[in-house]
């Protein structure tokens, strides 16, 4: 069975979807047990899942990684004012250290915004610094926004009724 091409995502792509957003089994074949509890095939569901990406719909699939557990310890979030001139080239800077996990522009005062995480506070601030320091931005430009206390908060958008969710989903 092909997959429709996407305009408005069906039933499956939505239950693909959901799927999508709970825990990819650690097995040989992930996307075989993704595609059972979707009852669809393999091949399907990889079809799907490209024609989804094809249309801006799935950007990627990814590990959450826990940063403790790797050693960062402290992580702050940054704002900074700047010129819409610089934007791509200063978040070119910014996205040239290992210790900045992503950057993203906001339409807003504070335009380009990012976070940084290190083995300790003294780490993120000397990755910060040298930020401020190499594109020129004065500290005033500069939010800091420093992790007090880590709160995980789950995010999962619902695309099918509960009771299908958990056949999708398979057994708690």
């Amino acid at each position: 069975m092909s997959a429709p091409s996407i305009s408005i995502p069906d039933q499956i792509d939505l239950a693909i979807l959901d799927a999508l957003q709970n825990d990819l089994p650690l097995v040989s074949r992930p996307w075989i047990v993704i595609a059972d509890r979707v009852g669809i095939t393999e091949t399907e569901l990889l079809s799907r899942m490209k024609m989804l990406e094809s249309a801006g719909i799935i950007r990627g699939v990814s590990p959450v990684l826990e940063s403790c557990h790797l050693g960062l310890h402290a992580a702050t979030l940054v704002a900074l004012h700047v010129p819409e001139e610089r934007i791509d080239e200063i978040a070119a800077v910014i996205s040239n250290y290992k210790e900045v996990s992503h950057n993203f522009q906001r339409d807003h005062y504070y335009s380009l915004w990012f976070t940084i995480a290190a083995h300790d506070e003294e780490g993120v601030q000397r990755v910060l610094d040298e930020i401020l320091r190499r594109t020129g931005i004065p500290a005033t430009d500069a939010l800091d926004l420093p992790t007090v206390k880590k709160i995980k908060i789950d995010v999962r958008f619902s695309f099918v009724p509960v009771q299908s969710r958990e056949i999708a989903n398979g057994p708690d």
